[in-house]
């Protein structure tokens, strides 16, 4: 077992070194484009290592700085090995190929291998490269860790309206959302994608959010078909299996809530109608049925 402790017995001594004025200017360009935040910043700041921004070191002695703070702070043995693991593999990148300092490092230190899986992943997500990332962030062994800003980043970086990535996180690890920005991005990734799992997902949320979430769904499909994106979807959303709830939440956002504003809303309405052989006396008659919407209809 190594001792971690001194510098020399994790960092090389010797050949390249990946904090060069040119290295740390990319890295600052890529945090600018996260928004400002890396996840090697989120893993620092939750573990307590450093005060204020530490990486990326700046030269060797920012490294030797950063490696006395890691050595200092009073968390596990497990989680100072890991940001080392991350730190080598960025030393990896600059000596080719056939480095394995990263590797190596993990094998003599006894790094956990989950822990080696995460911050890979973390490591590759700081570098945009995402596809990479999730063949790490997406393995069954992981917890979920930070997956309100693995899905942010994902859905915000996605091209051309390609959301596969950020769901094929979300199906794989089905985690829980904190934020309900992560939570919006997601679903409006969903309803880009199909509109029908966009609504089964909504199912699952409680009940003020899943109307908040449906109503984005019913909005955002109008909106592409005004911009001539979405036609297909418009057909899907009128036909779509509402139970009395949705079909109430339906017609009331169309008529008189906001939705009554897209230039859509009021030849939507009358396809669903047509659709579901629904007219005004039986829509009125669903709602009360459901309940708590019987308030709309006994004006």
């Amino acid at each position: 077992m190594i001792d971690y402790t001194q510098f020399h017995a994790v960092f090389p001594g010797q050949g390249p070194t990946p904090y060069s004025n040119k290295d740390v200017q990319e890295i600052e360009t890529m945090r600018k484009s996260f928004n400002g935040v890396l996840f090697i910043d989120r893993v620092l700041k939750a573990l307590s290592i450093g005060e204020g921004r530490t990486y990326p070191p700046k030269g060797d002695n920012g490294l030797r700085s950063l490696h006395k703070h890691i050595c200092e702070s009073k968390v596990s043995a497990h989680h100072k090995l890991s940001v080392f693991y991350y730190l080598l593999l960025d030393h990896d990148v600059v000596r080719g190929m056939k480095s394995q300092l990263a590797e190596e490092f993990a094998a003599s230190s006894g790094l956990p291998r989950k822990y080696q899986i995460l911050m890979h992943g973390l490591w590759h997500m700081d570098r945009n490269e995402f596809k990479f990332a999730l063949e790490y962030l997406a393995h069954p062994s992981l917890p979920s860790e930070f997956p309100d800003e693995i899905v942010t980043i994902l859905v915000r970086h996605a091209k051309d309206n390609d959301y596969s990535l950020p769901l094929a996180y979300y199906h794989t690890t089905q985690p829980v959302f904190k934020t309900s920005e992560a939570l919006d991005l997601l679903f409006g990734a969903l309803v880009s994608t199909s509109i029908t799992e966009a609504l089964f997902f909504s199912r699952k949320c409680p009940e003020h959010t899943r109307r908040l979430l449906f109503e984005k769904l019913v909005s955002t499909t109008l909106v592409q078909q005004e911009q001539s994106l979405g036609g297909v979807k418009t057909k899907e959303l009128v036909g779509l299996p509402l139970d009395s709830f949705e079909e109430a939440w339906f017609q009331e956002y169309l008529t008189s809530g906001e939705g009554s504003k897209l230039k859509l809303a009021a030849s939507t309405i009358e396809t669903r109608q047509i659709i579901t052989g629904l007219g005004d006396d039986g829509l009125a008659s669903l709602a009360k049925g459901s309940g708590i919407f019987s308030v709309f209809f006994e004006a």
